[in-house]
């Protein structure tokens, strides 16, 4: 188990398959330098490859660990990011990370 940050990152969520489309614009409910809790407005399934991109930050590949559907029709996946740990300057900011 690696610690999480509840640090709210703005972000656009959108599948690896098809990444043409801009994707949903959502936000984590937690994030650590190896994986993220995100809201989303979509059902994901577990092993689903992700492309996930913070603002004004640079896309990383992730794939789904889990998704539980959450109240007012919304869900809470679990991602794991595939290139290693992701540095954004928000995490920066926490050290241990």
């Amino acid at each position: 188990m690696e610690r999480r940050l509840p640090i709210i990152v703005v972000l656009r969520l959108a599948p690896a398959v098809g990444a043409a489309s801009d994707g949903e614009r959502t936000f984590t409910d937690n994030i650590s330098a190896h994986g993220a809790r995100i809201f989303s407005n979509h059902a994901w399934q577990a092993g689903d490859a992700v492309r996930v991109t913070p603002l004004n930050e640079d896309s990383v590949w992730a794939q789904v660990v889990y998704s539980e559907m959450l109240p007012n029709n919304r869900y809470g996946i679990g991602i794991k990011f595939q290139d290693g740990p992701v540095t954004w300057s928000v995490m920066r900011r926490y050290d241990g990370l």
